[in-house]
C-alpha cells in the first residue's frame, strides 16, 4: 500500500515526462478505468484514442454520430447518444467542445453530462472557456457529488495527436493528483496554477503571449522580404539568440510562404482572446497589443479567414 500511495504523487510539471508515463504504465496494468470524453474534433479525437489506447474503457459523444462511430471503429471503444448515455457509469468524464455556450449545451440539461454522471466522478473541461464558467461549473458539479478541474491545453493538433499536450489545470490538489497518471496519456506536462480557474487563467497568458510572438514575427517578416532577406537563413539566426520561440522556428517560414491551410484557426483564437479581454476587464486592466490583435482578427473573419492557422494576422499588413 506505501508503494500504491507514493506513485500516486501528483503529475507535476516538475514530474519528467518519463516518470509519469512509467506511473502510467503502472497504472495501465494495475487499473482500468471507465471514461467518458464529449467532443471529437481536432483534439478530441486523437485525445480520447489515447485514452483507449492506454488500456482504458472509453465511451464518447460528439454532435455528429458519424464522427463518433468512425472513432470507435478506430479505436475499438464505444459512443453514445447523448453526453448523459456517454457519462453514465464513468470514473471521470472528459470535455473538449469550442466555446462557453458549447460546454453547456454539453453539461446541462436533461441529456447532459451531469444528468448522466456519477456521484464522487471527476469531470475535467478541456475546452478553452471562460473563469468564470469554470467556477459555475465547479458549483453545479458539486451540489450533484462530483468534482471538478478545468484543464484546458496547449500545443496543438499535432501536440494532440503525438500525446504532447501542455495541460494547464486548476482545482483541489487531491483531484489533481487522480486525473494527472490518466491526462499522461495525451500530456508531456501536467500541471496544477491553483484553485478551479487558475487553469483557464494561464491559459489566458499562454494566448497572449502566443499573439504577441505571432504579430512581432508577422512585422518583422514584413521589413525581411522588402530587404530581401533570405528568409530560411534568417530564421535559423534569429533561432539561435533572444528572438528563439516556437512560433518562430514552426510558423516563420509557412507565414512568409503564405500557407496558413493547417494549425489552430484564426476564429478560435479571435474566440479566445475575447475571452482574455474580458478577464482584463473585470480585473481592471486594458491590454492594448491584445486588443489590437483582437481586432484584427474581427477584420480577417469578416474577409471569410477564419479557418486559416492563425498566424494569417501577416495578410493584414499587405491589404
Amino acid at each position: 500500500m506505501r508503494h500504491i500511495v507514493a506513485v500516486r504523487a501528483p503529475c507535476y510539471s516538475w514530474w519528467s515526462m518519463g516518470s509519469c508515463r512509467r506511473y502510467y504504465s503502472f497504472i495501465k496494468r494495475s487499473q482500468t478505468m471507465k471514461l467518458a470524453f464529449i467532443g471529437l474534433g481536432v483534439m478530441g479525437f486523437p485525445m480520447a484514442g489515447h485514452l483507449q489506447q492506454a488500456g482504458h474503457q472509453v465511451c464518447v459523444y460528439n454532435r455528429s454520430s458519424a464522427k463518433a462511430a468512425d472513432w470507435a471503429a478506430r479505436f475499438g471503444g464505444t459512443s453514445g447518444a447523448t453526453p448523459a448515455q456517454a457519462a453514465q457509469g464513468a470514473d471521470m468524464v472528459m470535455v473538449c467542445v469550442g466555446n462557453d455556450d458549447d460546454v453547456r449545451s454539453v453539461i446541462y440539461g436533461d441529456e447532459g453530462v451531469l444528468a448522466g454522471i456519477k456521484e464522487g466522478a471527476l469531470l475535467i473541461d478541456h475546452t478553452t472557456t471562460s473563469a468564470r464558467l469554470a467556477e459555475e461549473l465547479a458549483d453545479a458539479a458539486g451540489k450533484q457529488g462530483v468534482r471538478f478541474i478545468d484543464a484546458p491545453v496547449s500545443g496543438g493538433q499535432l501536440g494532440a495527436e503525438n500525446g504532447a499536450l501542455t495541460i494547464m489545470i486548476g482545482g483541489h490538489e487531491a483531484d489533481v493528483a487522480e486525473a494527472a497518471p490518466v491526462l499522461a496519456a495525451y500530456g508531456k506536462k501536467v500541471t496544477r496554477l491553483g484553485p478551479v480557474g487558475a487553469g483557464q487563467r494561464c491559459k489566458m497568458v499562454n494566448q497572449i503571449c502566443v499573439i504577441g510572438a505571432v504579430q512581432g514575427i508577422a512585422e518583422g517578416l514584413m521589413i525581411a522580404q522588402k530587404a530581401g532577406l533570405d528568409i530560411p537563413t534568417m530564421i535559423d539566426v534569429l533561432a539561435g539568440g533572444a528572438a528563439q520561440s516556437w512560433q518562430l522556428e514552426n510558423r516563420a517560414q509557412t507565414m512568409a510562404d503564405d500557407k496558413f491551410d493547417f494549425g489552430f484557426a484564426a476564429q478560435w483564437m479571435h474566440k479566445d482572446l475575447g475571452i482574455c479581454l474580458d478577464e482584463a476587464a473585470q480585473q481592471g486592466l486594458k491590454l492594448p497589443l491584445t486588443e489590437h490583435v483582437h481586432q484584427v482578427y474581427e477584420r480577417l473573419l469578416e474577409q471569410g479567414m477564419g479557418r486559416c492557422d492563425s498566424t494569417v494576422v501577416i495578410r493584414d499588413l499587405k491589404f
